[in-house]
Parts: C-alpha cells; structure tokens; sequence
C-alpha cells in the first residue's frame, strides 16, 4: 500500500474515487472464456473497451471495486463484482448485484478491499471472516471465491499477516484464490512479494493468486516517467505470466494518466498489452516447438522399432516412449522504453477517496 501526501482541491473531488466503487447503472455482462491472466481495474466501462479494443494483447477480466459493472463491459471480459467494505452501502443490494453478475457469466467473487488498511476497508480479520461467511461463502456453488485483497504490508496485522489470521477464522468460507496488492520500487521487490503469496496460499490448499492491484509506488497519482514504467511492465508482466500459481492481474488502473492518456491507449497500456501477449506467444510457440521436436524423435524411434523387429530372427519387442514438457519464458518484451514520448499530468492522488460511493442503482 503506497503512502499519499497530495491534497486534493474541492473541484478535484469527484474524480477522486478510484478505490471506492462508482457506479450508477447496471447492465449485463455475457458468458464468456479466455486463458488471458491480463485484467482492467477500472471505475469508468467504457475505458475498459478502450483497452481491450488494443490489438496488442487480450484483456479477459475487469473490476471496479464494486458488485455491479456500471456501465457496457465487452462480451469477451469477464465481470467479477466485489464486496469492498461492511458498511450498509455495500451489503444492502450486495444480493441482487452479485446474483445479476453471475447470472451474466461472473465465474468468481472478490473479497473485501484492503480490509487491513484504515484507509479502505478497515476490518478485523474476524469481523472480515464473519461477513464474508455471510454474504460471499453462499455462492460457493456458483462461483469461485477470492480471499479480501490485502496490502503488500509486512508490518504486524497487515498484509499476508492479517490473511493468516482471516483464514483462521474463515477455515470454511471455500475460499479459491488469494488477493493481494503490490506497490514499490522494483520488479525484484515484486517478485519476492508475490512468491510468499504464493507460499501462504499454499499453506492453505489455495492454488491461485490474484494481483489485483500493482504499480510503482512513483505511479500511484499517475505515471511519473512513462519509460520507467514501460521498462517495469515488460519486465513484471513477463514474470508474472511465467508463474503458473498467478491465476490474474490487474496493473493500476486502466484510466487517464495510467494505462490510457485522452482515451486512448498511450505507451505504458502498450506495454501492458504487449508484453501480456508476447509471453503467451513465445510460451506457446515454444510448447509447439517442443511438441514437433517430441513428434519428430517419436516417428524416428518409431521408424527405427520397425526397422529392427523386422530384421530381428526372434519375436523379440521393443517399446518405444518419447515425453515433452511445456515452458513459460520469462522474457522482457523487445519494446524500446527509450522510444516512449508520452506526457502525463499528476493532479490528483488516485488512492484517496474521499466521497461516498454510489454503489447501486
């Protein structure tokens, strides 16, 4: 969780709410599959399309940090709707919004926001465990439940700490993923994080991670440098795509100033797409690769079996077995950060909200 020392002005306010859902109408969502871990954090729909519409990469998933969609969601991206806090703006119509997401083809439930943090959610891990029993864990059957999103927090009662004591108390809740948030410095500082997610998931049979929020902690009111962030991206999303226990990801934020400037994709959601992309493809070319290489060793034994029980005098047989393996590279795209031109401007800080959510219509 980044530390946040803008001040907004009054004329700012509204446009503040990035980590509180904002929505004003609900509109469905259609059935859809895709193996893409690439994600959109969004609080505007119709940017969402934008992004996806970018012929670079595939977004499969998105969220706004609320229960309902908010507006038109391509059919090809998966809606997932969000429980963010306890407070009764959320739990109120928390039925009708999450039973019309998953009747739309939402495959899974998010969690609490940031229950650790003051800031967001705020909860105990107890009072965390006993709502999400309430409201979450009935649609296990239907769905797939992820843990609340902690913070990246190594401090006590944060982060991974506050998910054991969740967990705890939650031994029952059917939960499928952990969700986490990662913001800091370096694509290393991010590996080190994710990997002991990935360690505590497994500790508790949970085979899936989420990163539902990530960034440079430089970013957190808008992109600082566009060709550092580039150079991050190509980096991170490449790992990431690599680590088969990361099941999603979503870089914050897919809005103006991060991922898009004007409305449209500007360098950093290039890179963001591409580098997504380029890893599937060279994680597939590389597995076809392997496969012709396997087939070709298979038809030479094969050939060379028959060569020799034909020449043989006995009825001896011999068995022949080839095996291949399937690898994800971890390569950075080719992209040229130094090519990067875009300029962005800082005005606001995107983690604070400090207007109330307007989460149902």
């Amino acid at each position: 969780m980044p530390s946040f020392t803008h001040l907004l002005s009054a004329g700012l306010l509204a446009a503040s709410a990035v980590a509180f859902p904002v929505q004003t109408r609900k509109t469905s969502v259609q059935k859809r599959s895709s193996s893409s871990k690439l994600g959109a954090a969004y609080n505007d729909a119709t940017l969402v399309s934008t992004l996806a519409d970018d012929a670079s990469g595939t977004v499969s998933w998105s969220y706004n940090w609320g229960s309902s969609v908010g507006g038109d969601m391509p059919s090809d991206v998966e809606y997932v709707p969000m429980l963010w806090g306890s407070g009764s703006d959320y739990v109120s119509g928390w039925t009708d919004a999450v039973e019309t997401a998953l009747s739309s083809g939402s495959s899974y439930i998010l969690g609490f926001n940031e229950p650790d943090m003051s800031s967001q959610a705020d909860m105990t891990a107890a009072t965390a465990a006993a709502l999400y029993a309430e409201y979450i864990t009935p649609y296990a059957g239907s769905a797939k439940l992820v843990s609340p999103a902690v913070t990246s927090s190594s401090s006590s009662g944060e982060g991974l700490d506050w998910f054991k004591s969740f967990m705890s108390d939650c031994s029952s809740c059917n939960i499928s993923a952990l969700a986490v948030h990662w913001y800091g410095d370096s694509v290393d500082e991010l590996k080190t994080f994710v990997e002991e997610a990935i360690e505590t998931a497994a500790d508790y049979d949970i085979s899936e991670v989420w990163l539902t929020e990530f960034g440079l902690d430089a970013d957190t009111s808008g992109i600082s440098d566009a060709s550092t962030t580039v150079s991050f991206l190509e980096e991170a999303v490449s790992w990431l795509e690599s680590q088969s226990s990361v099941a999603r990801y979503a870089f914050f934020y897919c809005a103006n100033n991060y991922l898009l400037t004007d409305d449209a994709v500007n360098s950093v959601g290039g890179a963001y797409m591409s580098s997504s992309s380029s890893s599937s493809s060279t994680s597939t070319s590389s597995a076809s690769s392997t496969s012709s290489s396997s087939s070709s060793a298979s038809s030479s034994a094969s050939s060379s079996a028959s060569s020799a029980a034909s020449s043989a005098a006995s009825s001896t047989s011999t068995s022949w077995s080839t095996s291949s393996s399937e690898s994800s590279s971890s390569e950075s795209s080719s992209t040229e950060s130094s090519s990067t031109s875009d300029s962005f401007s800082v005005t606001w800080d995107a983690k604070i909200a400090l207007l109330p959510p307007i989460q149902h219509s």
